[in-house]
This record gives structure tokens, C-alpha cells and sequence, in this order.
């Protein structure tokens, strides 16, 4: 055991983790050959065509130093603010980690949340500054916020850059020498910690687990502790490039197992493995519950498609236990799910990961977040839903969800980063110089003002350079109202949001421009309102397409075209009746975007 490392490596987006990776996975000669490519360990197609990692993914090196052998197991970890869930069940199989700072950005908003949630895992933290070979690095500088900001000697900072492969091998020292052996007893009872799990449909469900204490052989008779279900380990092994089949892992292994489980509900990432016939006393702590952030819901395009999708969200829950779902309907687009995301970058590839894996094509609503609604006498619901509201007439008060974000920016970009913010009915709560010309801005916010387009109107203002992080605060009274848009008369309830009175009208009349440029013209007037309970407040109307039935008259007596026009005239007074409008796909995203 003394000879195991568990480590993982957290950097804010686009700091070269991967890229770092790839590296250490060389240098041990664990990938060679054909196998070797760029962000080998991103396998998933999506993470190739953006540049991001979206799922941590676990490897193990093999490594000599000083005539021992070391077995390094190492877990790449995604950087983006929306998959922290991710990061957070990475650093709870880990004993140390890699802290990756970009020597031409510096420290960044995500670089500070992971560090401290390893922090608070009393992970060793070994600090590595990475593209150093870069003209525009500037490695002094860096080394002096991260001094600030762990109080550790400029010694202990490894400079290295992932594309060069300079420092990779005093990074390989760094963990054998610095990141602690996994502490536990071989000889207790079983208890490995679950977390992460793939769906394969050839063998079922595939659990990762870390070993704390006991050994576990093949053909073990194992328990899932919070489910109570009893299973055969069919097999057990190591995650190399593939899985490598072994016949025991002792405590301080990270290892998988496949005990042919078929139902997605039966396991449970957090959970804990044990033996049926010596069972540990208790489960493993500590594994928080996923928040969502987000709410939207999804829906088949398909009606008959609906227990296909939820087959296709179960599967993907799997890979990804961030996602939480439920059953749903809507008047408008029929039965389907409303999902919980944590971020709307996530909410994307979710959407795109279930057209790409699964072929399922699905309209998604208009994301919001969750409320609490007091009555008049004082008990509380959550809701996810706008549909969801009481009567007015019954509501006292309506809380919603505030965060606390921080900024990290230039000085340069100050002014209109605060005006963002402030027109976001942001509260300023401090701002500090951390180093140079940067400075961090801290502002208590409403969830709801950020989820749409925040963080895309930050970046473009601040050309990219400020970063951003955010963790829910608290919850606050607020001056809330539902607004409804109808067509014809007929409210849609998928277009429905919760808003803030003061911004209600404009957004309300910004929302029918946008429609009346998207939906098609049909062979009758078709009128959208924006209506705040009763009260209508915008309107526009899609003027009908008029079919030209005078054409045949040629000549003749104008009564000929007259007798037509009106039998048209009729015709369509008819059509208004009973037309229903068609609302395409795009529309309901394009209130996303709306600026």
C-alpha cells in the first residue's frame, strides 16, 4: 500500500490539464504508439470538438523511481464551473492534487472554488505552473499569486508546460515524494467508496470504486450498502487505457467492478461497497447530494418517444449523476421531463449528448430556476415550474435563490463589469486587489438574472479575461410575477417565465418581436401577447399569407373578383376559429438568446 498514489488534477478551464495528462501518461509509458493522441483520455467526441473535458476520467501508471515501482493513479478532472460535481466526487477518491495555473492567465476563478473544496479533503496540494514555454508567459508573476494564495515556498512550485514535456519529471517526483499513501487495513471488513459509474450495454452498469479498507476478490458476494442489493463481482480490475481484468485489489486501490446490474437505479455514486458475509459497521461519509442550479424541461418531439427518453436519461444519469429529472406535463408539448442541470453550458451538452448517443430529438424549455412560494398562511412549496404557481390571489410572498460570485478580472474591464452586474440587480459586497493590475469582485446576485446569458455577456465585455465562479448564498424575498405569452388567445405554458416586475414589460415585449420573426405565417392573422395575469402588456400581430384566388378571373365584371374575395373572406373568418398555431424548436430557444 505504501507504493500507491492516489492523485487528480484540477485547473480552471483551458489551463492544459489534459494536455499535462497526456504527458505523465508517456512519460510512464502507460499510452504508446497508435494509442497516443492529443487529450487522450477525453474519449468522448463532444469533449474533442470544444476543447473541454466534461467527465473525470481514471488511469493508472505504473512508475519506477529510486529502484521502487509506484502504481500512480491518476484522475483528469473538467474545469468548467458546471461540471464542479464531477471535480468534487474526483477529489473524494484522492489523497493529493495537482493545482495547474496557466503561466500567461494566472489564477482564475475556478482555480480558487477547486482549490479549496481539495483543501477542505485535506488533499495535498502540489502546485504546477503549466505553459511556460509560451512567449506571453510570465512565470515570476504567477508564482507570486500562488504564494498569496497557499502561503507555500516559491521551492515547492514546479514549472512545466504539457506541450514541450518540460518539468513533467519533477512532477512525477513531486507525487511519489510529496502526495501520502493511502491510509487503511487490508485485513477489516470491505469498504470501497463508489464514485462514478458508465453504462455499457453489453455488460450492464460499470462501478468505480476506491478501496478504503478490506480486499475484494472476484466472485466476492458483495453489498451495496444504501440500496441493500446483493451481487456477484463477475469481475474486478484496474483502469488502464482499457480495463485490465485482476483477481484481488487491497485497500488504497481504485479499481471497477461489473456484477451485471442492469438498472440504473440500483447504484448510486457515494455509496458504499461491502461483503454480504462480513459487512463494515457503517457506510463512508461525506458525499454530498447534487444540487441543481437549473431547471428546464425536456420534452420528445415524438409523443410515443417518451419512455425511450426516459430510458435515455437513466443511462445517462449514470454517466453523469448531476443530472436529476422527473416526470412532467405540458398542455403545449405533452409528457416529458423537467431536468435539473447545474449550468447552462451543461444543459447543452446534455441536449446534444442525448441526439448523439441515444438519437433522441427533444425540445427543451425555457431554463429557470427553483422558488419558494409562501401562502397566506405561512407553509412553503418549491417550484420548478412556472406552471406551477398558486393563484396570486393566494401567494404572499415569493423567495428566490441568491449567489455569491466572484470575479477575477483587470482592472481595465472594471467599469463595465459593474454595470453588468448592477443591471443584473447585483449587490456589491466587496472588491480587493489580489496581485498587479488584477482585482476580485464579489457581488451577491439572483440565480435567475444569471442562468440565461450572463456569463456569455461577461466574457465578451471583458474579451475574455475575467473568470467567473458562484456558489448559491441564500434565498431572498423578491417582487416577482409570471409572465405568459399566448397565442391566438391560448397561453403556452412551455414560454412561460418568472420574472421580476420591474423588468417584466421589456422582456415581455422583447419576447414577442422575437416570436413574430419566427414563427411562420399561416393563411390567418395570428396575434401574440404578453400578458401578466390578466392584464395584457405587448402584442404583435403575424399578418396572414393571402392566397391570390382572383387569378383565374381574367377580364370580366368586377362583381366575378368581388364574389371570390368574400367566399375567401369567410373562409378565413372560419380558419381563425379553429387554427392552431405551430411553434417551432427554434423559438422556444431563441428567448435564451434574447439581448
Amino acid at each position: 500500500m505504501k507504493n500507491i498514489r492516489n492523485f487528480c488534477i484540477i485547473a480552471h478551464i483551458d489551463h492544459g490539464k489534459s494536455t499535462l495528462a497526456d504527458r505523465l501518461l508517456e512519460r510512464t509509458n502507460t499510452v504508446v504508439g497508435k494509442d497516443m493522441e492529443a487529450q487522450v483520455l477525453d474519449d468522448m467526441d463532444l469533449e474533442r470538438e470544444r476543447g473541454i473535458t466534461i467527465k473525470s476520467h481514471a488511469i493508472q501508471m505504473d512508475y519506477e523511481q529510486d529502484g521502487q515501482k509506484y502504481v500512480l493513479n491518476l484522475i483528469d478532472t473538467p474545469g468548467h464551473v458546471d461540471f464542479s460535481y464531477e471535480v468534487s466526487r474526483s477529489i473524494a477518491a484522492c489523497e493529493g492534487a495537482l493545482l495547474i495555473v496557466d503561466a500567461s492567465q494566472g489564477i482564475q476563478a475556478q482555480t480558487i472554488s477547486n482549490l479549496y473544496m481539495a483543501i477542505d479533503n485535506d488533499l495535498e496540494i502540489i502546485p504546477v505552473i503549466n505553459k511556460c514555454d509560451l512567449d506571453s508567459a510570465k512565470p515570476d508573476e504567477v508564482e507570486d499569486q500562488i504564494i498569496d494564495l497557499l502561503g507555500c515556498d516559491r521551492e515547492d512550485i514546479i514549472r512545466a508546460s504539457g506541450k514541450t514535456g518540460m518539468g513533467v519529471d519533477d512532477v512525477l517526483k513531486a507525487i511519489v515524494d510529496r502526495v501520502p499513501a493511502p491510509q487503511g487495513d487490508p485485513d477489516a471488513p470491505l469498504q470501497a467508496l463508489i464514485f462514478d459509474s458508465v453504462f455499457n450495454p453489453f455488460r450492464g452498469i460499470i462501478a468505480y470504486f476506491k478501496i478504503e479498507n478490506g480486499t475484494i476478490k472476484s466472485d466476492d458476494f458483495v453489498k451495496f450498502v444504501s440500496t441493500g442489493k446483493e451481487y456477484h463481482a463477475d469481475e474486478i480490475g484496474v483502469l488502464k487505457l482499457d480495463m485490465a481484468p485482476r483477481k484481488e485489489l487491497s485497500a488504497g486501490n481504485v479499481g471497477y467492478i461489473i456484477s451485471g446490474i442492469k438498472s440504473s437505479k440500483e447504484v448510486k455514486v457515494g455509496d458504499t461497497i461491502t461483503h454480504v458475509s462480513k459487512p463494515c459497521e457503517k457506510a463512508i461519509e461525506g458525499f454530498e447530494e447534487v444540487k441543481p442550479m437549473v431547471f428546464a424541461g425536456v420534452y420528445p418531439i415524438e409523443t410515443e418517444d417518451f419512455e425511450n427518453l426516459r430510458a435515455s436519461l437513466e443511462k445517462l444519469q449514470l454517466n453523469d449523476a448531476s443530472l436529476t429529472f422527473q416526470p412532467e406535463s405540458s398542455a403545449a408539448l405533452g409528457f416529458g421531463f423537467r431536468c435539473g442541470f447545474l449550468g447552462l453550458l451543461h444543459m447543452e451538452i446534455i441536449q446534444e449528448r442525448l441526439g448523439r448517443e441515444f438519437n433522441m430529438d427533444v425540445i427543451t424549455t425555457v431554463p429557470n430556476v427553483s422558488y419558494k412560494v409562501y401562502d397566506k398562511k405561512g407553509n412553503c412549496t418549491e417550484v420548478h415550474n412556472p406552471s406551477g404557481l398558486p393563484e396570486p390571489t393566494l401567494i404572499d410572498h415569493i423567495e428566490e435563490p441568491y449567489i455569491r460570485a466572484t470575479i477575477i478580472t483587470q482592472s481595465d474591464y472594471i467599469g463595465p463589469i459593474m454595470t453588468l452586474c448592477l443591471g443584473k440587480r447585483g449587490e456589491l459586497v466587496k472588491q480587493e486587489y489580489i496581485s498587479g493590475n488584477r482585482m476580485e469582485i464579489t457581488f451577491d446576485m439572483p440565480l435567475g438574472e444569471i442562468v440565461i446569458d450572463f456569463y456569455d455577456k461577461l466574457k465578451s465585455i471583458s474579451k475574455g479575461y475575467a473568470s467567473f465562479d458562484y456558489h448559491l448564498h441564500d434565498f431572498r424575498e423578491s417582487k416577482l410575477v409570471k409572465l405568459d405569452i399566448l397565442l391566438n388567445g391560448e397561453s403556452v405554458d412551455a414560454l412561460s417565465t418568472l420574472t421580476h416586475a420591474d423588468n417584466a414589460v421589456r422582456f415581455g415585449r422583447r419576447m414577442c418581436e422575437k416570436l413574430k420573426e419566427l414563427i411562420p405565417r399561416q393563411q390567418f392573422d395570428i396575434a401574440i401577447q404578453a400578458a401578466i395575469g390578466a392584464k395584457i402588456i405587448a402584442r404583435e400581430t403575424i399578418k396572414a399569407v393571402r392566397k391570390d384566388v382572383t387569378a383565374k378571373c381574367y377580364g370580366g365584371d368586377i362583381s366575378r373578383k368581388r364574389k371570390l374575395l368574400e367566399k375567401q373572406k369567410a373562409g378565413k373568418k372560419r380558419m381563425k376559429q379553429i387554427g392552431s398555431v405551430e411553434v417551432p424548436q427554434k423559438a422556444f430557444l431563441a428567448v435564451l438568446k434574447l439581448d
